[in-house]
């Protein structure tokens, strides 16, 4: 029989669960074990099943809300107990927000070393999300089988069981439409079955232009041939008025990598058209661009206001992507450098650059660590926004070496931007002048950070 217990919610865990001890009156379990309860909310009294136990701790899921927190709401989501794609739902927005800016200020004190008072002094409060809900402009949702008809949504937390899904709270709410009927006319086809490895659609991709309205459908797929796909492609664009583009991705591989290296479009056009900033973007199905498109503007701008530009300044874009700080950038200065290692990342920059007429972008191809060496003039602005994973020390050593008056870091995961800073700030040849978190992400545990820091500038 499983273990059956009471507990008060204390904290929150990294990946969002709320964090509980067992007290003295908790049969078969030691009194201050650890339990990590999924939905749990600081303040709960919860009763709980203990459904997986090691030595030192365990996890659980809530039978009962015995006494909610103060700072618990209803999720908009009638799934939100049982989908993964969301981890606060139960939380309201207001916490969030305050856990949010607590988490990254917590990181550059115990992390990165940085006195309470130096955080404190150059913090600006988070900006967060005009929009709660509503905001995803780009979803994949994993595709499985079902007796009646294909399901598509998101895994059960820490499951491969797929939860049906018609609509979604945190997508932008013209999918929902998508979701609910694009399914039932795959039913023709045969569905991916990850333990075979047979069968071919895996995943429905939809991404949308949020100032256009246009809409890319992408269906991930394990071979080509699909009988009859390209017509019905044709009907979906007369169906659907704003969807301009209908796309195969190929991806044959026994993976939980979304999306394969080869893509064709079988109607329409390959790409939906953004406005970001003023400036036209074009958006593929395998484009990185930021999921909330309204808050990304709102960094970018901060960014350009807070370096103060002359227009005569030299700005290298480390890790540029397809030009979405490099244009807006390259339109107040003299000139921008951008490194960028995806050859496709660095051709749509390149177009992107020729939809706007800007013609004062430098597009270089190669990886960071390998082209920052070969940097030998005055930088006057370095720009980073790495993966998850930070910067290799062999950027952090480069940066060091061109010291440039102004470095500008965004991050999406503080633990490793704090560890950088650190390394970046040591011996004080760079200063901490600002740093701001951004709620990209509402509903979920995840948060983007904007940091500037200062110097005298090195290479003369």
């Amino acid at each position: 029989m499983p273990e059956i217990v009471e507990l008060e919610i204390s904290d929150f865990a990294e990946n969002g669960d709320g964090i509980g001890r067992t007290e003295g009156n908790s049969e078969g379990l030691a009194e201050g074990l650890v339990v990590f309860v999924p939905n749990g909310v600081p303040g709960d009294r919860l009763q709980v099943k203990i459904i997986h136990q090691k030595s030192n701790l365990a996890h659980g899921e809530i039978l009962k809300v015995l006494r909610p927190s103060s700072d618990r709401v209803r999720p908009s989501c009638i799934v939100a107990d049982k989908c993964g794609g969301c981890s606060w739902q139960a939380v309201s927005y207001g916490r969030q927000v305050r856990l949010k800016h607590n988490q990254v200020s917590q990181a550059l004190e115990r992390l990165g070393g940085f006195e309470p008072e130096l955080i404190q002094d150059t913090m600006v409060l988070i900006q967060a999300a005009e929009q709660g809900f509503g905001y995803r402009n780009k979803v994949s949702y994993p595709l499985q089988a079902g007796r009646e008809q294909v399901k598509a949504g998101y895994y059960q937390r820490r499951s491969h069981r797929l939860i049906n899904l018609n609509q979604c709270p945190v997508q932008d709410q013209h999918f929902d439409r998508f979701l609910a009927e694009i399914k039932q006319d795959l039913q023709r086809w045969s569905i991916y079955e990850e333990k075979t490895h047979r069968g071919a659609l895996r995943h429905l991709c939809l991404r949308r232009g949020r100032r256009t309205g246009q809409v890319l459908l992408t269906l991930v797929t394990r071979y080509w041939d699909l009988v009859g796909i390209e017509e019905q492609a044709q009907t979906w664009l007369g169906y659907y008025s704003n969807l301009v583009g209908v796309v195969l991705n190929l991806n044959p591989s026994r993976t939980n990598v979304i999306l394969g290296k080869e893509s064709k479009c079988i109607g329409g056009q390959d790409f939906v058209e953004e406005i970001f900033l003023g400036l036209k973007f074009r958006l593929r199905s395998e484009t990185f661009f930021q999921v909330y498109t309204e808050q990304a503007e709102l960094l970018v701008e901060r960014l350009i206001r807070w370096l103060n530009l002359q227009g005569d300044e030299l700005v290298l874009d480390a890790y540029g992507g397809i030009g979405t700080m490099t244009l807006p950038l390259a339109q107040r200065v003299k000139r921008v450098v951008a490194i960028e290692s995806q050859p496709e990342a660095v051709a749509q920059a390149q177009l992107n650059a020729e939809l706007n007429g800007i013609t004062n972008v430098e597009c270089l191809t190669g990886k960071v660590e390998q082209l920052l060496p070969g940097i030998n003039q005055p930088v006057d602005v370095i720009v980073l926004d790495p993966p998850r994973k930070g910067c290799e020390p062999e950027v952090l050593a480069e940066l060091r070496r061109l010291r440039p008056r102004k470095l500008v870091y965004v991050s999406c995961n503080p633990a490793t931007l704090a560890r950088d800073l650190k390394l970046l700030c040591a011996d004080q040849l760079f200063q901490l002048e600002r740093w701001q978190p951004f709620d990209f992400f509402p509903q979920t545990v995840h948060v983007e950070t904007l940091v500037l820091l200062s110097s005298q500038a090195a290479i003369a």
